[in-house]
């Protein structure tokens, strides 16, 4: 699949320093200053950077569409591809847990996704990249996690703990414990028995998830947290060089990151709905007090461009302020310099809007066209 040559002409264009007209010229998967003698008319069109996402585990959907109906991962990610681009993602960071929670979860799927992810990665045009999301309490595993992070050159690691220490901690048995053991093919028992013995090591954690994020920051890894609850959990990250929080639960350990000069990540769903799924911090709030740096698509692709015309439409930031949290924005938390605005030099990473249904009608990534459709594409094949 070549990059397109060509320059686009008559559409109103989100350039770094606002919206306005001009032309955008693409040659060699970049954005250029030379004109190319290919034309296409966009008048009536937005054109946009391309979305980058930093966090997303909607591609689970396509890798086992039902319980048990487990599909050829590889197959799966070129169709979770296809979505992406529709929506006009152009960078796709895909979050693999790896988690004593088994099943698309667990240490064995995660391997299985990420030889997956090697081999769909030449194929598509969307750039697809893994992010690793380490439950700290499985400290036994760390060096099998190092040694897999290594293998696929994972470079963007997420800590998370997703056990349920109060009901452990008073020797209750967790909410929906039967389920999600059934679910993974794990008697209860013995799913309930490796929770407490995971709960029961907590106090050697942060000894050994220091030592593990030493070696991989050494290794050049890019560090975060997820669903940090109180600023002091978000001061323990920071102190062992996990400079990303990811979608921060209140708004005083968001306060805390934006203080220590950490990035924030929150859902873009959280936008759409105008509030958390599950009662924490509202996003919309937070963007508005300019504590975010990043909207990620978190469980659902579409909410990304979604939420940027949301806070438009809710008169939180101008469509360049918005637009910068699904593109720019994004692409500095992840240290991804060549992309995220349409400048000479950087990737041809852009999205075609219809301004009035804001309707993405065509992708384009490092110049490749990945989605394409309606009236746009009568425009581009002539």
């Amino acid at each position: 699949m070549s990059a397109a040559a060509l320059t686009l002409r008559g559409a109103r264009v989100l350039w770094p320093d606002g919206i306005g007209p001009g032309d955008l010229s693409l040659s060699g998967g970049v954005i250029t200053e030379k004109p190319q003698p290919r034309v296409v008319d966009l008048g009536g069109f937005l054109v946009l950077p391309g979305i980058v996402d930093a966090h997303g585990d909607a591609f689970e959907r396509h890798l086992a569409p039902r319980r048990g109906a487990m599909t050829d991962p590889a197959r799966g990610l070129i169709a979770c591809e296809a979505e992406l681009a529709a929506n006009g993602i152009t960078t796709a960071t895909l979050a693999q847990f790896y988690s004593w929670e088994g099943g698309l979860r667990g240490p064995e799927f995660a391997a299985r996704m990420l030889a997956a992810l090697a081999e769909a990665r030449p194929r598509v045009a969307t750039d697809l990249r893994a992010q690793l999301r380490v439950e700290v309490a499985m400290i036994d595993a760390y060096a099998d996690i190092e040694a897999l992070i290594a293998r696929f050159d994972i470079g963007y690691v997420v800590f998370n703990d997703h056990l349920p220490h109060a009901s452990l901690a008073a020797g209750k048995r967790p909410q929906r414990l039967t389920g999600q053991a059934l679910r993974i093919g794990r008697n209860p028992e013995m799913h309930l028995e490796i929770m407490r013995g995971l709960h029961d090591r907590m106090p050697e954690v942060d000894a050994a998830l220091d030592a593990l994020a030493t070696n991989l920051s050494a290794a050049g890894v890019r560090l975060g947290s997820h669903d940090d609850q109180t600023p002091d959990a978000r001061l323990r990250h920071r102190a062992r060089g996990a400079r990303i929080a990811e979608f921060p639960e209140t708004l005083e350990a968001a306060e805390a990151a934006r203080a220590g000069g950490d990035a924030v990540i929150m859902g873009a769903p959280n936008v759409m709905r105008g509030g958390s799924h599950n009662g924490n911090a509202g996003a919309l709030d937070m963007v508005a007090a300019g504590h975010v740096d990043a909207l990620a698509s978190d469980y659902h692709y579409p909410s990304l461009a979604g939420a940027a015309f949301r806070l438009v439409e809710t008169g939180t930031l101008d469509l360049a302020g918005a637009w910068r949290l699904v593109s720019a924005g994004p692409a500095r938390v992840l240290g991804l310099v060549d992309r995220g605005a349409l400048h000479p030099g950087l990737r041809a990473d852009l999205v075609v809007v219809d301004p009035d249904a804001r309707r993405v009608v065509a992708t384009l990534a490092e110049g490749r066209v990945s989605y394409m459709t309606g009236a746009a594409a009568a425009r581009f094949i002539g």
